[in-house]
């Protein structure tokens, strides 16, 4: 592997590597690593604390230079793992170098839906991540992932990387294209979900919100929260067209949910990236759904005959102390 292979200089660079055990992943990361530091680029290795120590081992007196973060704690959710991509980047970044990561997807007890996000982020990672100058690799165990997963990642990455060799995905997917194909239509909200029909003014929407978030045990800050969490989804629908919205809300296991279909036809829709990156010093059109993205378990935004709906997650009483 060669540092030119990465194209130095432009821009980013993601390539997934699916490994067999770790002579396999010493094989790819040993050499990315060490040409990093050879160069004085930072390198940072976001992977398993067996795979840290490996690195680690292999580097010998050299290991002090490299940066490891463990993946489990390295953002939690999609919009977590591209803020801490980012932070990591602005903080570490040396002018006219590029920064090299190895980034490790962590698969194992995510739910379903979880494992879509993920693997939707990924492909996201191409347009979120373009203008940084990162050459990013993303193991994938192949001994653990499911068979999807590692499907996936040749959909995801332009290159594949075995060894020291860098191989073109044949299978790879326009990020824009996989987006589409990802998201499917929503299954309608649940027969007992109580329900507020629209056009519902802001005022009753934050009350109905709030109240079905306390009747699920929230209270204090989160209960705070999940207030702002339904004031930022009518003010995304209501920028874009909406008169109102028609709101509903259910529990599921661990999750407060909440479906905002506005009223009216929207004017325009947010691209299937947007609110992954965090606000910057100016106010953008997208802060409040990075805010809502940050809160929420998860955001699901579709267009139903013209109209835009709102699908949030939100973290009920039994995963309040992570907060």
């Amino acid at each position: 592997m060669s540092t030119d292979s990465g194209g130095k200089g432009a821009g980013f660079v993601h390539h997934a590597s699916l490994y067999d055990g770790d002579e396999a992943f010493l094989a790819m990361a040993l050499p990315f690593a060490e040409e990093g530091l050879d160069a004085g680029e930072p390198v940072l290795a976001a992977t398993t604390p067996a795979n840290i120590e490996l690195l680690r081992d292999a580097l010998g007196a050299r290991a002090h230079a490299l940066d490891t973060a463990e993946t489990a704690y390295f953002g939690r959710r999609p919009v977590e793992r591209v803020s801490s991509f980012l932070r990591y980047v602005n903080r570490r970044n040396v002018r006219g170098r590029r920064t090299r990561i190895i980034a490790e997807p962590l698969w194992a007890g995510k739910s379903a839906r979880q494992i879509a996000e993920w693997k939707r982020m990924e492909s996201g990672l191409n347009v979120l991540l373009a203008d940084s100058d990162v050459w990013m690799i993303c193991p994938y165990d192949t001994r653990t992932v499911p068979e999807d997963v590692a499907q996936a990642a040749v959909a995801t990455h332009p290159a594949h990387v075995v060894g020291a060799k860098i191989l073109p995905c044949a299978a790879y997917v326009d990020p824009d294209a996989y987006a589409a194909a990802a998201d499917a239509p929503l299954l309608p909200p649940p027969v007992g979900a109580d329900r507020l029909d629209g056009p519902a003014a802001p005022a009753a929407v934050r009350a109905f919100v709030r109240g079905s978030a306390a009747a699920a045990g929230l209270s204090g800050a989160r209960l705070a929260m999940a207030e702002t969490v339904a004031n930022e989804a009518l003010t995304c629908l209501l920028e874009r067209g909406a008169t109102g919205a028609e709101v509903c809300a259910w529990e599921e296991p661990g999750i407060v949910a909440w479906d905002l279909l506005a009223t009216g036809p929207a004017t325009s829709a947010p691209a299937a990236w947007a609110g992954f990156v965090p606000p910057g010093e100016q106010a953008g059109p997208f802060d409040g759904l990075w805010l809502m993205r940050s809160l929420c378990e998860s955001v699901e935004i579709r267009m139903v005959d013209g109209r835009m709906r709102l699908r949030l997650r939100y973290g009920g009483k039994g995963n309040a102390e992570r907060l």
